[in-house]
Parts: structure tokens; C-alpha cells; sequence
């Protein structure tokens, strides 16, 4: 049997710990400025995302001169009910800095477009009051892509998203399973 003297015992602690520090930094770097982790509490985003479903985003989607897109699925901070505090969300883009946006018969329109929004994603038709937005600049509108179950910008004081409130564009589930969100 080896023995192993007290400075060997001593060296190899401090040789664990400074991997285990390490390891910790490099996933708080990954964490607060690559990636955000985000479960889905809700069945608002169904069928797309379901409830409990574990997300990775990409912070750095739109850090070097990306533009949030319509159709995106973004992970952000709002105030949802007042007095409360921000809230991380997962809902899709559908209103983009400037735009008008109009949900009326079950369909969303752009800019007085006589043609709905296509939304391929929806698990089912829309049954919503008339609703019509005029998306600040700077702001983002997000609705649930399960909109008859979704608390979204329609039920919001404010239903407007500041582009500084996105932390980052979705890009896959990996719990349960792998999976590209789109």
C-alpha cells in the first residue's frame, strides 16, 4: 500500500478545487452571457413547447447587430400584473418596432394587410376579442402560440416587450429529449 504524505494530500485538494472553481466560473459566463436556461411552466407555447419543458437560448442571437424577427421564440423579462416583479416569459414575436397589429376573426394582421399572418404553429383557430396594437419603436409584441390558453401580450397592462427585455432567441429543448424549437 502507497503511502500518500500530507503536502501530496495538500497539493491534490488545491489541484480539485481549482477545477471545481474553474468549472463554476466558466458556467457562470456560459450562463449569464452565452446561454439562458429557461423551464416552461405553462401550456401557453403547446404545441410547439410543452409545459416543463427545459430550453436553451442563444443571448448572443441578437448582440452583434441581429434584429429580433417576427416568428422568433424569445426568452424576456415583463411585468405581467402590477405590483408584481419581471417575469422570465417564453413567447413568440409577432409585432415588430412600428408595426400595427390587428387580431380580429381569429387572425392577426399586419399593418392593415388584407391577408392574415400565416401561423402554421397554432394548435388550433384563435378565438379572441378584437384587439388592435400599435407596437412602439424599440418594443416588441409577443402572443402564446396556444393563444386560446395563453397568458400574452392581449392580458398585459403593458403589452409591450423593450428590446433590452429579450435575453435571448430560443434554439432547442433538451428536456425531455432533444429538440430544435422553431
Amino acid at each position: 500500500m502507497k503511502h500518500v504524505s500530507v503536502t501530496d494530500l495538500k497539493k491534490g485538494i488545491l489541484e480539485w478545487l481549482q477545477i471545481i472553481v474553474i468549472a463554476a466560473a466558466i458556467a457562470f459566463v456560459l450562463n449569464r452571457f452565452i446561454i439562458a436556461n429557461s423551464e416552461v411552466p405553462t401550456n401557453s407555447m403547446e404545441n410547439t413547447i410543452m409545459a416543463g419543458d427545459r430550453l436553451i437560448g442563444s443571448r448572443l442571437s441578437y448582440a452583434f447587430g441581429g434584429e429580433p424577427k417576427r416568428g422568433d421564440i424569445v426568452v424576456f423579462h415583463h411585468k405581467t400584473e402590477p405590483g408584481t416583479d419581471k417575469t422570465r416569459l417564453v413567447k413568440r414575436i409577432i409585432g415588430l418596432p412600428g408595426e400595427t397589429v390587428e387580431i380580429r376573426g381569429g387572425h392577426v394582421y399586419i399593418n392593415e394587410s388584407d391577408t392574415p399572418l400565416e401561423e402554421p404553429y397554432l394548435p388550433e383557430k384563435m378565438e379572441s376579442d378584437p384587439y388592435h396594437f400599435e407596437v412602439p419603436e424599440g418594443c416588441y409584441l409577443m402572443l402564446g402560440d396556444n393563444r386560446n390558453y395563453s397568458a400574452d401580450a392581449r392580458g398585459w397592462p403593458d403589452p409591450y416587450v423593450p428590446e433590452d427585455a429579450i435575453l435571448a432567441k430560443v434554439l432547442f429543448r433538451y428536456y425531455p429529449g432533444i429538440q430544435k424549437v422553431q
